[in-house]
C-alpha cells in the first residue's frame, strides 16, 4: 500500500496471511522493515475485520492532509501475485468488490473502488519483477503461488522447497507425512517417501514423482503442514548478494562476447555493392 509525496514515497508494508506464517519470523520481518526510513510495517490476515481496519487508519497518519471531497484520500494496493490484495479489498469494504481466487493472475485490470466518499481503493493486477536474480526467490514464489503453475515444474519447485524444509522444519515434515529422520534424507529421498506415504503410486508401484510434488506444493499452501516463512531478512540479504555476483558476471560476459562480435563485423570488409 503506497502514499506518494512530492519529492519522496511514504509506503506501508502488508505482511498478509500472518496466520500461515512463523511468527517469530514474522516478527524479524517487521523490525526489518520498520528501520527503514518512510516506512511502516504491519502484519495481519486480510480476512479479519479489525485488523484490516487499522489500514485506514494508518494511511490517514502517511497523508495527513488527505480527505474531504477536494482532496480525498486515493490508495493505491499493489503486491505480487496471489497475497491477498483483493480479499483485503472485500475486508475494507465489507461486500465482494474485487474478485478473488487461490492463483496468481485472478485481477486483470486495475479498478477503483469507493470505500467512502473521499477514500478511494486501486486494487491492481499482481506484478513480478522484470528478472528475479534470486534463485531462491524464484523457487519461493512459485511455491507460494505467486506465480502460475505453467512457468515453472512442480517436481524441481518440491524439491528446492523439501531441501529448505528439512532443514529448518523436519519436525513439520515429520507430523504431516509420519516420517522419521527427515532431515538425513535427500531431497529425491523425501519426496519419493512422501509419494509411499500418501499413496501417489503408478504401475509396479514405483512413486508418482509429479503427485508427490503437487502433494507437498498443495499441503505447503494450504497451510497444512503448520506455519512456515521460507525465508528471514538475514537470509535473503545473503542470496541477494550472491544473486547480484552471479548477475553481474553473467553481464560481463554479455558484454564481452558482444564485443568481440562488434570487433569481429568491423574486421570484415563489406561487399563492394556496385554494379560491375
Amino acid at each position: 500500500m503506497i502514499q506518494w509525496f512530492p519529492g519522496h514515497m511514504h509506503l506501508t508494508k502488508v505482511l498478509n496471511k500472518q496466520d500461515l506464517a512463523d511468527p517469530d519470523r514474522t516478527a524479524l520481518w517487521l523490525a526489518h522493515y520498520n528501520a527503514l526510513p518512510g516506512t511502516r510495517a504491519i502484519a495481519l490476515d486480510a480476512s479479519m475485520t479489525t485488523p484490516a481496519k487499522a489500514l485506514i487508519k494508518a494511511c490517514f497518519e502517511l497523508a495527513p492532509n488527505r480527505g474531504g471531497m477536494v482532496k480525498p484520500m486515493r490508495v493505491l494496493i499493489c503486491g505480487i501475485p496471489n497475497v491477498g490484495k483483493s480479499t483485503l479489498i472485500n475486508t475494507l469494504t465489507g461486500k465482494r468488490a474485487a474478485k478473488t481466487g487461490d492463483e496468481a493472475g485472478v485481477t486483470k485490470v486495475e479498478q477503483r473502488i469507493a470505500l467512502a466518499d473521499d477514500f478511494y481503493l486501486y486494487d491492481t493486477p499482481g506484478v513480478l519483477w522484470p528478472r528475479i536474480i534470486v534463485a531462491k526467490s524464484g523457487y519461493n514464489l512459485a511455491a507460494s503461488g505467486a506465480v502460475g503453475r505453467n512457468a515453472f515444474d512442480e517436481q524441481e519447485v518440491a524439491l528446492e522447497l523439501l531441501d529448505y524444509l528439512k532443514t529448518h522444519y523436519p519436525q513439520l515434515l515429520e507430523a504431516r507425512f509420519k516420517l522419521e529422520g527427515a532431515a538425513t534424507l535427500s531431497d529425491e529421498q523425501l519426496l519419493e517417501a512422501i509419494g509411499r506415504k500418501r499413496g501417489a503410486l503408478q504401475g509396479g508401484k514405483q512413486v508418482n514423482l509429479q503427485k508427490a510434488a503437487e502433494i507437498v506444493i498443495y499441503d505447503f499452501r494450504s497451510s497444512v503442514l503448520g506455519r512456515i516463512t521460507l525465508e528471514t531478512p538475514e537470509e535473503f540479504a545473503q542470496w541477494l548478494a550472491a544473486g547480484q555476483t552471479l548477475d553481474a558476471q553473467r553481464q560481463l560476459k554479455k558484454d564481452a562476447i558482444e564485443l568481440d562480435r562488434k570487433i569481429r563485423f568491423k574486421q570484415v570488409p563489406r561487399p563492394d555493392r556496385r554494379g560491375g
